[in-house]
């Protein structure tokens, strides 16, 4: 029996996001480290994933431009280039904005051509489990916090932080610009799916698309979303370690995050293809708020560990459908700009949470005010994501208001 080379580009992807994603948020384990070894404020070191989210939101735009025009593979191996390149250099930094700069920008940079374009490329690929193939890419960067940060913790222990960070640059660049070679663009539809006629809304252009209701409300729910979550995932470690845990303890609860990350991705990528994604993202944006709110309650090892399972399994849950959620109103050519869009708009939400965390952890000596900020934004989410559109009609053409 042949495989369906959809197959392949998920699990490319699903390789690539654990790689890119994991390096990303592995910034989280390097933060009480750097601190101590170079004297450089926490809310110096957090303004570089700051920085990432920022990069990372205008890249992950230009980068569905350009997956759009000349196809996912160029730019998933340039991110591949990029992202080895950005953690080599940020390794030999000397200064905090030196650090800040090329951790920020190509780190950044790298982590948008590899999010957004992969996603967008899935959705083309499957009309039936389209939920569950994005949610199976999108479960590599769930993985990210159980390989990793594990691995940055071990090197770290073993060595040093600037050794750590040049061994995972150097991995990087064996492990993703051979996985970025099997990347393909999707062949073209042949037939209508729910929701997506193949003959109706094709005449849509992109900036009809990013003018449309339907495209407002993903990008303000998405980015509702992310800045809910940015700042309880970066500042876990950090927060367990305040806490008076031990750093290994700490990094096994920020791992415990990430895998029921991963199970809230298909659990919740098998319920959207069944109920419809916009129902399953409501009910998570609920549960995730619960959670982020959940942590200003926590003080000992169980605790962390129950409300660390629930908010994983909630914000890794809701993530991947937004992609989903995309193609359901938009047609495939113009993709990689509507989710790259709709992405650089997550990622100024994402940017919030790590420099407030760690602004409120220094102006306030704890991190109480973060999960109560966090717990309000998540509610706002859930708002917005009770007004989404309806989707465009079965009949075709384009995205009309509920």
């Amino acid at each position: 029996m042949k495989l369906f080379y959809g197959w392949v580009i998920v699990g490319a992807g699903a390789l690539m996001g654990c790689v890119a994603i994991g390096a990303l948020f592995s910034l989280a384990v390097f933060l009480q480290p750097m601190s101590d070894a170079t004297g450089w404020s926490r809310t110096g070191i957090s303004t570089a994933m700051t920085l990432d989210f920022l990069t990372m939101g205008v890249a992950a735009f230009g980068w569905g431009v350009l997956t759009d025009r000349f196809g996912p593979r160029i730019v998933v191996l340039s991110g591949a280039v990029l992202l080895g390149l950005g953690l080599v250099l940020a390794s030999r930094a000397t200064s905090l904005l030196e650090f800040q700069l090329v951790y920020g920008v190509l780190v950044g940079a790298a982590a948008g051509a590899v999010f957004a374009p992969m996603m967008v490329t899935v959705t083309g690929w499957f009309d039936k489990h389209r939920g569950l193939a994005v949610s199976i890419v999108s479960a590599g960067m769930g993985v990210a916090p159980m390989t990793i940060s594990p691995f940055a913790q071990w090197l770290i222990s073993s060595y040093d932080w600037r050794t750590a960070q040049f061994v995972i640059g150097i991995a990087a660049w064996v492990l993703l610009v051979p996985a970025a070679l099997l990347v393909r663009r999707a062949p073209a539809a042949t037939a209508a799916t729910p929701g997506v006629p193949a003959e109706g809304g094709e005449d849509m252009t992109a900036r009809q698309a990013l003018r449309s209701p339907q495209f407002i409300v993903l990008g303000l729910t998405f980015f509702c979303c992310c800045a809910a979550h940015s700042g309880p995932i970066f500042h876990t470690v950090s927060y367990a370690l305040a806490c008076g845990l031990p750093a290994m303890t700490a990094v096994t609860i920020y791992s415990v995050e990430g895998l029921a990350g991963l199970g809230g991705r298909i659990v919740f990528g098998l319920l959207g293809d069944r109920f419809g994604a916009r129902r399953v993202v409501v009910v998570g944006l609920m549960l995730q708020a619960l959670g982020a709110g959940g942590y200003y309650f926590t003080r000992d090892v169980g605790e962390f560990y129950t409300v660390a399972i629930l908010f994983g399994l909630a914000y890794g849950g809701v993530m991947p459908l937004y992609a989903v959620i995309a193609r359901e109103y938009f047609p495939m050519r113009i993709m990689g700009t509507v989710f790259g869009g709709a992405s650089m708009i997550a990622s100024l939400g994402m940017a919030l949470g790590p420099a407030a965390g760690g602004w409120i952890f220094d102006t306030f000596g704890g991190y109480g005010y973060l999960y109560i900020g966090s717990f309000g934004i998540g509610l706002a989410a859930v708002a917005i994501a009770l007004a989404f559109p309806s989707r465009r009609a079965e009949s075709g053409g384009a995205p009309q208001p509920a």
